[in-house]
């Protein structure tokens, strides 16, 4: 259990209400969905309006140009109805539902229609695996993914590590060795189209902020893709910004991406770094998936 989990307490402070849809980049693996959120904000242009503080857990204090700001916080524009949250500081797994009940509480009292998630995911996959896919709710299924059918077949098996699921296709190719964690595959399907996972679970933040959707009126997704131990794995925070571009129609040009993702990655490696200490010591050394 983690030593910080009694009493430690977040708290959700905003200036200006949120749009109806919440879109999250956390730092995970990769961290190619906290690259993509941050791609958003800049790319958008969009203005902090506010942040979550976390009282009773060491964290971080970011700053540029001498000035500081907090590690996780969120962005809006007037005229955009999605409110971008970057979260750049680490929640270790033992206080993943104290910090989705603050953000679920803020997102209930803002009347906040939908909430989405990029991550990113270590297994073994091929290029054709090279996509987003989604894990979502049946009311954000069914309003943002008509055309798919939950209750598809399934195919061959592919390993995962921070969630185990299912990707698309049979991994041809594959540019990891499998192993003996695996998750069956959904039907083929074109390349540039996200599509469902087949099988599997989530984790963390992630699997708590799922869980809430599957129980309230709260629409949930988590967008999930390959992700490789380059930091940050720029192809992989472009799929996600595709894929959130696809649902929300946001006019996103992810040619600039590499260019950021240089600027910010010296950054994102010592923030990596950091994450991978605190997930050694948080992290229990028995956990299993399927």
């Amino acid at each position: 259990m983690c030593a910080f989990a009694e009493g430690t307490r977040f708290h959700v402070s905003t200036d200006v209400g949120p749009a109806s849809a919440v879109v999250a980049g956390f730092s995970q693996f990769g961290l190619a969905g906290l690259t993509a959120a941050d791609y958003l904000v800049d790319h958008l242009e969009l203005e902090q309006t506010g942040h979550i503080r976390a009282e009773g857990l060491p964290t971080i204090t970011p700053f540029e140009n001498g000035r500081p700001r907090y590690p996780t916080r969120l962005f809006s524009r007037d005229d955009l109805d999605v409110t971008v949250l970057v979260g750049e500081l680490f929640v270790p797994y033992a206080l993943a539902e104290p910090f989705s009940r603050a953000v679920l509480s803020w997102t209930e009292e803002a009347e906040v229609e939908e909430i989405a998630v990029l991550s990113g995911a270590p297994f073994p996959h091929g290029s054709a695996e090279h996509r987003a896919f989604y894990i979502a709710s049946d009311d954000y299924r069914e309003l943002h993914f008509p055309d798919h059918d939950p209750d598809a077949g399934a195919g061959t098996t592919v390993a995962v590590g921070d969630a185990t699921l299912e990707t698309a296709e049979p991994p041809h190719g594959s540019d990891e060795e499998p192993s003996g964690d695996e998750a069956h595959t959904a039907p083929e399907a074109e390349p540039e189209e996200v599509r469902p996972m087949a099988n599997g679970f989530l984790d963390g933040t992630n699997a708590a902020l799922m869980a809430r959707a599957m129980e309230s009126d709260l629409r949930g997704c988590v967008f999930v893709t390959p992700v490789h131990a380059q930091i940050p794995d720029v192809d992989a925070a472009v799929r996600l910004v595709d894929a959130v571009d696809e649902v929300y129609g946001l006019g996103v040009d992810t040619g600039p991406l590499e260019e950021f993702a240089f600027q910010v990655g010296k950054y994102y490696r010592t923030l990596a770094e950091r994450l991978e200490e605190q997930a050694d010591e948080e992290q229990p050394t028995d956990r299993m998936y399927m």
